[in-house]
């Protein structure tokens, strides 16, 4: 399947690996489907494309890269959507990342409350919205531990 991206122009993809967001991406309703795209030129950053419009696209990053000690409870996760046959190995993490560019400073936050969970078993996509966290919605990924 061909799709038209931002980012990379037009590129081909495999079906199989479109994303479905049954409860849509927060801040943008009526968009249901995505594709995570890897670059080995963009690694450890990845794109996380909408399927019906070119121009929406987040970057993503696994938050375990910078922050080795994240948690977050996927057994709770999973028990509250009532996946079943699902274990924790099935599930990808992933935080909205934001890039800002300033006068000689680039700056890098990650959205730790607002991870976007990927069940690979059934292909869907939820962002999750953590309350009561001792994670930010801007954590600086260049100070991490």
């Amino acid at each position: 399947m061909k799709i038209k991206t931002r980012k990379f122009g037009e590129i081909k993809i495999d079906e199989s690996k479109t994303l479905s967001m049954p409860e849509g991406l927060p801040g943008f309703p009526g968009f249901e489907r995505f594709v995570l795209l890897e670059d080995p030129k963009t690694a450890p950053f990845c794109w996380f494309q909408s399927l019906q419009e070119p121009n929406l696209a987040l970057v993503l990053m696994s938050p375990f890269i910078f922050k080795p000690d994240y948690e977050i409870d996927l057994k709770g996760f999973i028990a509250s959507r009532g996946w079943k046959n699902v274990e924790t190995k099935d599930l990808l993490v992933y935080v909205v990342i934001n890039i800002t560019k300033g006068e000689g400073v680039n700056k890098i936050t990650a959205n730790l409350i607002g991870p976007i969970i990927i069940n690979l078993k059934n292909n869907e996509a939820i962002q999750v919205a953590i309350s009561n966290s001792i994670y930010s919605h801007r954590h600086n990924v260049l100070e991490s531990s």
